[in-house]
């Protein structure tokens, strides 16, 4: 400051107050570029030559600088982030539909705030948005709300949601593989090889997707006029498959069986092995999802493949869309399709097995 002598005093920093960290002009003066580059660098705004681009990450590196992405979202009115909100994410949809997720949201210049609730009950999965909302986030993707339904999950009226659940269609834009085709591929692939019905593996009843492939299996069965047999309950775990396959292993009469994912597959499988059945001459087997293990089993796996990288595109484009033009996408569905991959695990079923 200026003293009544005309002399300029050096600014002293206050005890106990934290030294302010570097500024962009600092960052500037570091990389011999302008303020109005060093921001340009820091929000992906307009076009900076690759070797200038370098010099200011570098100076920002060195300084420790970050940018402040408070006051640009005043500026800009947004924080170029996203709230994603998942459940047990050991599981192969969950983990492969985050991932995808936040490959997409990368690519379009946003960062992922991941919140994996305990439990897929409203009151977490509501307390969940809460905790990310006072994060600074521009819009919100819930992974399968589960047992939440659009009356009990509480969400802010004005934020930008898209669910990965096909229940919420009417109240926000969903996207959904659509589980009951995937079933029904399966199903009618093991009776067109003659099986007279097919048992099933199921996921657990707290999981929709599960819930449709039960629905779906139910379905096509007695549409083609075919016994349904008695459902047999997993938790998605190869250790659940192994112990129904045990279980299935000694029933004669079932040759052809349909499982809720693969890992429950590969469980059964094995069960089967141990009792010296042989897959697919006395057992069929078909999976879910095609896990990249899937392939590699012996024998192949036959199984419904999932495009989970799509999913997650549509995710994406469908909050962005929201966030950067202000759309109304309430009715939005959007299906992804699957397809059957018919490997070595299924076949004709053996004349000495079977009702």
């Amino acid at each position: 400051m200026v003293t009544g002598e005309g002399r300029q005093d050096t600014a002293v920093a206050t005890p106990g107050r934290p030294r302010p960290g570097p500024s962009m002009a600092d960052v500037a003066a570091l990389a011999g570029v302008s303020s109005q580059t060093v921001s340009r660098v820091s929000t992906g705004a307009g076009t900076v030559r690759p070797e200038t681009r370098q010099r200011v990450l570098t100076a920002m590196e060195q300084l420790g600088y970050s940018p402040n992405h408070a006051a640009r979202a005043l500026r800009y009115g947004n924080f170029d982030a996203i709230g994603l909100i998942a459940h047990r994410l050991a599981r192969t949809g969950e983990s492969r539909t985050v991932e995808a997720v936040v490959e997409a949201a990368r690519r379009q210049g946003y960062t992922v705030s991941l919140v994996d609730v305990q439990s897929p009950s409203s009151l977490d999965v509501t307390a969940a948005v809460a905790r990310l909302t006072h994060q600074a986030i521009d819009g919100l993707i819930i992974i399968r709300a589960e047992t939440a339904t659009p009356a009990t999950l509480s969400l802010p009226a004005r934020l930008p949601v898209v669910v990965s659940d096909s229940r919420f269609i009417g109240h926000h834009p969903a996207v959904a593989t659509d589980q009951g085709d995937g079933t029904r591929q399966a199903v009618q692939h093991l009776l067109a090889l003659g099986h007279t019905t097919v048992h099933h593996l199921a996921g657990p009843a707290d999981s929709s997707p599960a819930q449709l492939r039960v629905e779906s299996w139910r379905a096509c069965l007695e549409q083609a006029g075919r016994p349904v047999p008695e459902l047999l309950r997993g938790d998605w775990s190869a250790e659940s498959g192994y112990a129904l396959g045990r279980l299935v292993a000694q029933d004669d009469t079932v040759t052809a069986v349909f499982c809720a994912n693969d890992e429950m597959a590969a469980g059964l499988m094995r069960a089967l092995y141990e009792r010296g059945l042989r897959v697919p001459e006395d057992v069929s087997v078909v999976g879910f999802d095609d896990i990249p293990l899937a392939e590699y089993l012996w024998p192949p796996l036959t199984t419904v493949s999932q495009d989970f990288h799509l999913i997650g595109e549509r995710l994406v484009q469908l909050l962005l869309q929201q966030i950067r033009e202000g759309t109304e996408l309430t009715d939005h569905r959007s299906m992804v399709p699957t397809r059957l991959l018919v490997r070595a695990s299924t076949a004709p079923p053996s004349a000495h097995r079977g009702p």
